[in-house]
């Protein structure tokens, strides 16, 4: 059976309930902001986000907690028509979408926004696809559009709740905003008009969820972001269908988004729409290179610089000590029990920081089930020690940032230090394009062949020149090998 023709682009002469309001001038911004509107050099980041996230899907695909995950969601959802990354199969749209986020997110890998933490490539490219599949034919260059949109609304609405105070408290923050993400880009792609806009940001608002203590044991941590893209993608669909939302849901007093998610913190609904249309936040986005949550990233980076700058190896150290701050402590440090999970291990600066020192890299290899029970490993993490530091008087710490530093106690009685506001790929440190291309081969190479992993890159980086996704899609669909097979 064909699929059913989606509903036409809500068009009419009533704009956002309140154009100068934080949603309503959001949601004009939306409809009104074309390709050539968006400088090269972003348009560029963002075909490189979109290569590094479909790497991650790919590697993500065949985890075991991927398919767990899939059994499960095929077995509830049934058969459809969009295919599913790395697997060969179709399904519905929602679910291409829920499980489109859990394979990017599968491993740690995927990109994150810093200043207001979601990991974006998770949200925006599975909800993409998903609608993508809905019309016909859907060219490489509306991927692209919808997707920088999509990218910037996540971001405002994360620096509108100051994002990291969301985990602070608790709150999955990348979920609670990615939601309106997703719904900014499929609406792009939808080609809302300023009025839907508004519906969809409504709807998708009052989808906002995720709790952080997923991220001790549970699997459903993976699947957080694809939650949120399968409801942007409702969000969306819903208001181009005439479904109405919340309007002014960023104003509203009472139980508006602001005023709920921020309660307790002092949102700032400025940080929506400032420098709309001149600051970019895309350019901001963090790529990985540490198969961790990004906040241990620094840590990690300064382990692996001390051990080869004092060629040393983890037999010589007596001790560990991490210092960070509150966000990183709170959300990534509590005492590991013996075994982990691998969700925990990867969420655990001790246990990020030991295999690092012992193993040289934190990669997939880190967190089989034999190394996640290592004797070597738990030696170490029974001799490390995580402080949270909230006001360090280091001069190096004027500016906010991860604000992490190591000391190593040695054997001999020697002590080695070093401390780094960022890690290597973050705010002022980015990864070049040349690494994330080297990083996606190296992904793609665990899972697939070169020739197919090369011609998704080549689409990918070729994206404003493709006029059909079709392609790209099919390339994606195919099965792929299980990563820690």
């Amino acid at each position: 059976m064909p699929a059913p023709t989606p509903p036409a682009p809500r068009t009419g002469p009533h704009g956002p309930t309140d154009p100068d309001g934080p949603t309503g001038t959001l949601a004009a911004w939306l409809a009104g902001t074309p390709l050539e509107a968006i400088p090269p050099q972003v348009r560029e980041r963002a075909r490189h986000l979109v290569l590094d996230g479909l790497g991650c899907a790919l590697i993500g695909a065949r985890l075991p907690w991927s398919r767990t995950a899939t059994e499960a969601v095929l077995a509830m959802e049934g058969g459809g028509d969009v295919p599913l990354i790395g697997w060969g199969r179709t399904t519905s749209a929602p679910a291409a979408a829920v499980l489109g986020g859990t394979f990017v997110q599968g491993f740690e890998l995927d990109d994150y926004f810093p200043p207001a933490p979601l990991h974006t490539m998770s949200l925006v490219l599975p909800a993409l696809l998903a609608t993508a599949a809905g019309k016909d034919p859907v060219s490489g260059a509306d991927l692209l559009r919808a997707t920088m949109l999509g990218v910037e609304t996540g971001a405002r609405v994360g620096l509108a709740l100051h994002g990291p105070q969301m985990l602070l408290r608790g709150w999955h923050s990348g979920p609670v905003f990615g939601t309106h993400a997703a719904a900014a880009a499929c609406g792009a792609l939808r080609g809302l008009d300023a009025a839907a806009f508004e519906d969809a940001l409504g709807l998708a608002a009052t989808q906002s969820a995720g709790l952080m203590a997923a991220q001790y044991e549970a699997m459903s941590k993976r699947m957080h972001h694809g939650l949120a893209a399968r409801n942007g993608y409702y969000a969306a669909g819903l208001a181009q269908a005439g479904y109405t939302g919340i309007k002014r849901v960023y104003e509203r007093p009472y139980g508006g988004f602001l005023a709920v998610f921020g309660e307790g913190h002092e949102p700032d609904p400025d940080a929506i729409t400032a420098g709309l249309g001149t600051q970019w936040h895309t350019e901001g986005v963090t790529v990985k290179i540490h198969a961790a949550m990004g906040g241990l990233h620094p840590a990690i980076d300064l382990v692996l610089a001390l051990a080869a700058e004092h060629r040393l190896t983890a037999e010589a150290v007596a001790r560990i000590r991490i210092e960070v701050p509150a966000t990183i402590h709170d959300h990534g440090w509590w005492p590991p029990q013996r075994p982990l999970t691998a969700i925990g291990a990867q969420m655990n600066i001790g246990y990020a920081v030991a295999v690092a020192l012992l193993d040289g890299h934190v990669r997939p290899e880190q967190f089989t089930s034999d190394r996640l029970d290592a004797d070597d490993v738990w030696d170490l993490l029974a001799r490390t020690e995580v402080a949270r530091v909230d006001t360090p008087q280091d001069p190096a710490w004027d500016e906010p940032g991860y604000n992490t530093r190591i000391t190593l106690e040695l054997r001999d009685g020697a002590a080695v230090t070093a401390a780094a506001r960022r890690p290597h790929g973050g705010p002022g440190d980015p990864l070049t394009d040349q690494e994330i291309r080297a990083k996606f081969r190296a992904l793609t190479g665990r899972v697939t062949d070169d020739r197919r992993a090369a011609a998704i890159e080549e689409a990918v980086l070729g994206l404003e020149d493709l006029p059909d996704l079709a392609p790209l899609v099919a390339l994606l669909a195919a099965p792929v090998r299980g990563a820690l097979d």
